[in-house]
């Protein structure tokens, strides 16, 4: 069980004690408005003036100190899990023994106590709290003359303390099988996704990469549209690999948070930069408001979060502008995400969050979609504790909120940069380029080469290393080799530290982990060729900085 699974346990677990501790308290109240009158106006005082002392003078103060208890320290406690229940039965054994046939209707909360044990904590329990109860019965019977007198009585309670629970029990067992075959059936059916996604990942990202060559290449405008045609295909394709894998980790299970802290701006920073070449392309605008906050969260998962809404908000704004900035709130930081796009209609706004869901009344028809950018942005959020917000008015626009960042520390100086100013040309740069997939390796190379760039194309880590300014490597090499084995080897060989751009079709959570460091840009593939050329801008200003020094 992942970390996050097993907390999530424990954080149910809390809340069933909890509120078995509530019920407690409820129940023995209910428990004391029974007797008391009795014993002040009925004919049973006597008999009942114990009971009713052991009640109000024991019984209910252990309750609330039960309940404070759980309040102070939450979580799983087996110790006190035992004499809870240990104290239930046994509190009841002795109330009901001493009284008379006015004390009869408890033994409901026996049966509740014992059921409701083993349907909170599970079948050990259950038959636990059964052997406890039938010999509560029998200490009741030898020391209440009533009992002794009433043996059918006694026989009827004592089956139905063994009968329904072990009802419970075969229930219990059923239900835990079917939930086993529901986990292994949603594991099998994330498993196939993430396999289907990957291996799809390799022919689709080399067609992509061809199909920019194409455009590149002088062709008349009636063949440029079919390309064009062919791109926007292959992008609607791409998005719906990228969220099914973002979907089946989540629901394996897989997915466990790596706190660090980071420059927000650096993350803010990073996603824009990737969405640069695409925003022109759609006529957006991207404006920044700087900021010089320190924030601890998960940078590989917020990237995520925060590249979807980005992605978002260029899809539906095109030709507007889309501002990202940050608010303080209650010592807390929020990222927020402007855009000018046709907002979304009342009606759907608690619906966008929901799988698969797509808003087809906007006039957009033409833009492309699978409805999963927002459930998934939702389901990382409540993984890291992030609050999705989103306000929207049609006609003038959307804004989404990433809020409840918890903040370290502020930077010195914000090392933002502007996007717009950055120098877009890659001519000139000498790329090393390592991919074990010839046909991935081939489009990539012939793309890198009409942008301007000195290609050196490998299948593998190259034994002969020509001079270079930058390393695009893929993750998987095969035969166990990674990309971290080939950042490794052609840093040592090169003796520098040598700009790197990672593209992988796996987990980008298991890729960051591998390469152990937050500086590497990982491109999940299949990579738009826009993306990948930002990247590589920012990555020829490092190689000329490093030259420089």
């Amino acid at each position: 069980m992942t970390k996050s699974a097993r907390a999530g346990q424990v954080e149910e677990d809390y809340d069933t004690e909890k509120a078995q501790a509530l019920v407690r308290i409820i129940i023995v109240a209910a428990a004391i408005i029974y007797v008391v009158p009795m014993t002040i106006l009925g004919a049973a005082r006597i008999e009942l003036r114990e009971p009713v002392l052991f009640i109000c003078g024991y019984f209910f103060p252990f309750s609330l100190a039960a309940y404070w208890w759980i309040i102070k320290r939450p979580g799983v406690n087996r110790l006190r899990r035992t004499i809870t229940i240990t104290h239930d039965l046994g509190a009841l054994t002795y109330t009901i023994a001493l009284g008379g046939p006015a004390l009869l209707p408890l033994f409901a909360i026996i049966l509740w106590v014992t059921v409701g044990n083993g349907l909170r904590f599970g079948p050990a329990y259950l038959k636990a709290s059964t052997a406890t109860s039938l010999a509560g019965i029998a200490a009741i019977t030898y020391f209440n003359p009533y009992w002794r007198a009433n043996p059918f009585m006694v026989l009827t309670f004592a089956a139905t303390t063994l009968l329904v629970p072990a009802y419970i029990y075969v229930l219990l067992g059923r239900l835990r099988k079917a939930y086993e075959a529901a986990q292994e059936a949603s594991l099998s059916k994330s498993r196939f996704l993430a396999q289907a996604s990957h291996d799809l990942r390799q022919p689709i990202h080399a067609i992509s990469l061809f199909t920019a060559c194409l455009r590149d290449a002088n062709l008349q405008p009636k063949e440029l549209q079919m390309v064009e045609n062919i791109d926007r295909s292959l992008q609607s394709v791409s998005r719906l690999f990228k969220s099914l894998l973002d979907i089946s980790t989540l629901d394996s299970g897989r997915v466990t948070p790596k706190y660090e802290k980071i420059a927000i701006a650096e993350v803010i920073e990073d996603v824009l930069r990737q969405n640069y070449e695409t925003a022109q392309l759609s006529g957006v605008e991207l404006r920044v408001v700087t900021c010089s906050a320190i924030v601890e969260v998960d940078r590989a998962l917020f990237t995520t979060m925060l590249q979807n809404i980005v992605n978002n908000a260029i899809k539906y704004a095109a030709g507007r502008i889309i501002l990202v900035g940050c608010r303080r709130r209650f010592g807390r930081l929020a990222v927020q995400v402007y855009d000018q796009g046709p907002g979304i209609p009342v009606e759907h706004q608690t619906k966008v969050f929901e799988e698969f869901y797509q808003v087809r009344e906007r006039g957009d028809k033409d833009v492309e979609g699978v409805g999963l950018g927002l459930p998934i942005v939702r389901r990382l959020g409540r993984l890291l504790d992030i609050e999705v917000d989103m306000r929207s008015v049609p006609g003038k626009g959307t804004c989404m909120t990433l809020g409840n960042l918890p903040i370290v520390r502020k930077q010195a100086r914000s090392e933002m940069k502007t996007l717009a100013g950055q120098s877009t040309t890659v001519s000139g740069l000498r790329v090393l380029l390592v991919e074990d997939d010839e046909a991935v390796l081939a489009a990539t190379a012939s793309l890198l080469r009409k942008w301007g760039c000195e290609v050196q194309a490998e299948l593998a880590i190259p034994e002969e290393l020509e001079e270079c300014d930058l390393l695009i490597t893929d993750f998987d090499l095969g035969g166990g080799i990674t990309g971290t084995d080939c950042i490794r080897s052609i840093r040592e060989r090169s003796g520098k530290d040598v700009p790197v751009v990672v593209m992988s079709g796996h987990d980008e959570a298991r890729v960051r982990e591998d390469l152990g460091s937050a500086d590497i840009p990982i491109l999940s593939k299949p990579v738009r060729p826009a993306e990948l050329r930002s990247i590589i801008v920012v990555k020829a200003l490092e190689a000329r900085k490093i030259m420089v020094n």
